[in-house]
């Protein structure tokens, strides 16, 4: 099983993770990678690029909001570890970022995954790398990501 398993999401469900996710990418700023990520799970999903800007312009999601729109384990899973994969985007996790993933987990009834899910999306980030000759600099990266 892959970092993100197959899961049925609805409409609904879509528009609550972007929401969440534009809630954790504006918590210190929105940044290209952000709004990249975020662009291509809204478009996987089948969304249309003016329904994307409509959702990034309603007001922050909040956590019990979050919490009755993804009532099921695997898709609080799914958004879970994709907000920490959003937020390791830009190459590092902020103390804002953090936060906004806790208060998430937390109402996601999944405080004690979170260290779980991020060492995975740590995993599968490098992974990406894994094939580059360079092991030095694969390395570096993964000290940086505390690996």
């Amino acid at each position: 099983m892959g970092l993100f398993p197959e899961v049925a999401i609805t409409t609904a469900h879509a528009e609550a993770i972007a929401r969440g996710l534009f809630a954790v990418a504006k918590s210190d700023g929105l940044h290209e990678e952000e709004k990249v990520l975020i662009a291509s799970f809204w478009a996987d999903v089948g969304g249309t690029l003016s329904a994307l800007d409509e959702l990034s312009q309603r007001s922050t999601i909040s956590s019990a909001e979050l919490a009755s729109a993804l009532e099921q384990p695997a898709i609080r899973e799914l958004f879970l570890k994709t907000a920490i994969l959003l937020a390791w985007a830009d190459g590092k996790v902020s103390g804002a970022e953090r936060t906004v993933l806790g208060d998430f987990a937390e109402a996601l009834d999944m405080s004690g995954r979170v260290a779980e899910f991020e060492l995975q999306v740590k995993e599968y980030l490098l992974s990406h790398l894994t094939h580059l000759s360079n092991t030095t600099a694969v390395a570096v990266v993964a000290s940086r990501m505390s690996l």
